[in-house]
């Protein structure tokens, strides 16, 4: 059986296919919290004022993971200090989960995190995000004392790059 290809690429947050994902993990994410589907007036309200401007060197990263050339995922990097990068906004499309593509996004924006000089990888979840928690233990990452505080934030990893 031919193996898919997946690629993992740096882009700006604001070209059409890293929109339609941030678009696509804003809803996921807001509308398992939320328990319905969020609506496109909260995609809006949620992606207004997020930060996605930092995701670009020197201050991050984002990349977009593609599956045979589809838009499928993205994640990016934020360098929260001198040797602390933040994983944010990981995400796969769900018809593309199960296909490999989370840990070639993983070894991706810990190199782009590498790549902007951090030597440790932080992030934060909520427990309702099981298979986003299951990712990152898989991906050796453990669980640390709150580094940040905010309203949808339950739990926080950590890992040695």
């Amino acid at each position: 059986m031919a193996r898919m290809t997946w690629t993992f690429t740096p882009e700006h947050v604001h070209t059409p296919d890293a929109v339609a994902l941030r678009r696509g993990y804003y809803d996921d994410v807001a509308s398992r919290y939320w328990k319905r589907p969020a609506t496109e007036a909260e995609i809006d309200q949620g992606l207004a004022g997020d930060g996605v401007e930092r995701l670009t060197p020197p201050t991050g990263q984002f990349l977009v993971a593609r599956h045979e050339g589809e838009p499928a995922g993205c994640g990016g990097v934020l360098l929260l200090d001198a040797e602390r990068a933040e994983l944010t906004r990981v995400f796969l499309r769900h018809a593309f989960r199960g296909l490999g593509g989370a840990a070639g996004l993983m070894r991706n924006l810990e190199d782009a995190a590498r790549a902007l000089g951090a030597r440790r990888m932080v992030l934060n979840t909520r427990l309702d995000l099981v298979e986003a928690r299951a990712v990152y233990t898989r991906h050796g990452y453990a669980e640390i004392p709150a580094y940040c505080t905010g309203p949808y934030m339950d739990i926080w990893y950590g890992k040695e790059l």
